[in-house]
């Protein structure tokens, strides 16, 4: 099944037409909206180096998952 995603506006311009695997190697900073300060503070603070990293790191996903479930609660 093949799965068609647009990610123009969450990625910076430079970053739209690249390949997912070139898109997970690259800095946070390739979001919309993140700049290369914010690069560093996330490198010095949790040692994410790039937009793969940022989604594996655990208290994101912990975060992520704990927000799922609240919306999930009656």
């Amino acid at each position: 099944m093949a799965v068609t995603v647009t990610l123009d506006k969450a990625l910076d311009k430079a970053f739209e037409d690249q390949s997912l695997q070139e898109i997970l190697a690259a800095p946070p900073s390739a979001f919309a909206g993140l700049t290369e300060a914010a690069d560093q503070k996330l490198l010095d603070a949790l040692k994410i180096k790039t937009i793969a990293d940022l989604g594996n790191n655990k208290y994101f996903r912990l975060a992520a998952a704990l927000v799922d479930l609240a919306g999930r609660e009656g």
